[in-house]
């Protein structure tokens, strides 16, 4: 067999693992991410502490990625820091034995930090395997056998919400719905040293330098992360989205990991849209940087969520997770696949730390700007949204400029 058609064969067996370690890995913490926020408010929480909250995890886990990105370079131990990453996942289940929201806060901020000890790692791994069947496909790939996990995990929630009768839940229900997913977190394991064992080394999978590649990292990447910080910093997450649901009665508390599941499922779609146009583009101009005009889709559509999300009209709620599902399949999709593209292999860790730091850095801010403004003015939370999106469609046709030249 030759010897590239073997690599390409290894290549789509690993991806596909790590497709499985993503899709338990998900029906853990994207179930939890789905009912955090109402988990909170059944605790006291207030709206703008629910966005510190999740817009501190994620700027943890995101900030903490500048440094393991660069570690995992340096020392070449991508194996090691995914499966630490992974371990941290453990802290999901373990909200089951806690009714604090001191505590639960530092549990859900655990967890995002096991993301970041792993994800550039992960990423780098998977963008090696990638670059033989398409860096669009196979981060498509990835993020769609990803959101089979996303979709169930809430699911797993509410399914179990509504086998305890209608009404309203209290944190005691919660706290009984996380401790279901001890069993998914021990197959993230499993499936994790599954594909451990199909590719040791994953760097032997990168194929040769091109000649004129650069080795360092590009003034296109630096663009690149100016737009992603400012259309992730108007991105609204769905925990101000789920606890606007709760606060305003505008669904049951059943149906909002229902709706997450919804957008989880779109995300899926979306993601293997977004991966296969990303490609398309890549061959029609023969240029690795010509897929990134597919972002131009992500503040468009970023901008229009909070109209219809913060309504008290279960339909135009369902439209926003829609809405949110396809902006999230872009950001899981072409955002990563484009650091595979305008990044080398040497410095590909600390290219995803670099992105990922800032991206977590805008969503930190955003988050809790975000809810800030839900307290004090919904209006002012949409204008701001819009304004923000502008600011990154503008960025965007620099970043094109810039690849066309």
């Amino acid at each position: 067999m030759p010897e590239s058609t073997q690599d390409s064969k290894r290549a789509l067996k690993l991806i596909v693992f790590f497709g499985l370690v993503s899709l338990f890995g998900d029906i853990v913490y994207e179930g939890a991410r789905s009912v955090n926020g109402p988990y909170l408010n059944t605790l006291a929480v207030n709206a703008a502490t629910v966005g510190l909250i999740a817009g501190l995890g994620e700027f943890l886990g995101y900030a903490l990625r500048l440094a393991s990105g660069y570690f995992a370079d340096k020392t070449k131990a991508y194996w090691v820091f995914t499966f630490v990453g992974y371990g941290l996942i453990v802290a999901v289940p373990m909200l089951s034995l806690t009714g604090v929201w001191q505590v639960a806060a530092l549990f859900i901020v655990l967890e995002r930090l096991g993301k970041g000890i792993r994800a550039p790692a992960k990423d780098s791994i998977v963008s090696s395997a990638a670059k033989h069947i398409g860096t669009g496909k196979g981060f498509a790939i990835q993020e769609v056998l990803d959101q089979i996990g996303a979709i169930i995990g809430p699911l797993i929630f509410m399914a179990y919400f509504a086998s305890t009768g209608s009404g309203l839940k209290n944190s005691a229900d919660y706290r009984h719905a996380y401790g279901l997913f001890w069993i998914p977190f021990a197959f993230v394991m499993i499936f994790a040293v599954i594909a451990y064992f199909q590719v040791p080394d994953p760097t032997k999978l990168e194929p040769p330098k091109k000649a004129g590649d650069p080795d360092t990292i590009t003034r296109t990447f630096w663009i690149y992360n100016i737009f992603s910080f400012i259309t992730a910093f108007g991105f609204v997450s769905f925990a101000i989205i789920g606890f606007h649901f709760k606060q305003d009665h505008v669904i049951s508390d059943a149906m909002i990991p229902l709706f997450y599941a919804i957008a989880m499922a779109v995300d899926g779609g979306a993601a293997f849209v977004f991966g296969m146009w990303y490609d398309r583009l890549k061959e029609k101009n023969s240029h690795h940087g010509a897929g990134l005009a597919t972002l131009i889709v992500l503040p468009a559509l970023s901008a229009a969520i909070p109209f219809f999300a913060f309504t008290k009209s279960p339909v135009l709620a369902l439209v926003s997770a829609v809405m949110w599902g396809v902006v999230m399949g872009g950001h899981e999709t072409i955002m990563k696949a484009a650091i595979a593209d305008i990044t080398p292999i040497k410095k590909r860790g600390t290219g995803y730390g670099i992105f990922n730091f800032s991206y977590g850095l805008a969503l930190l801010a955003g988050g809790f700007i975000a809810g800030l403004l839900y307290e004090k003015s919904i209006p002012a939370l949409c204008a701001l949204t819009v304004i923000v999106q502008a600011a990154a469609m503008g960025v965007f046709f620099v970043l094109k400029s810039e690849i066309k030249n």
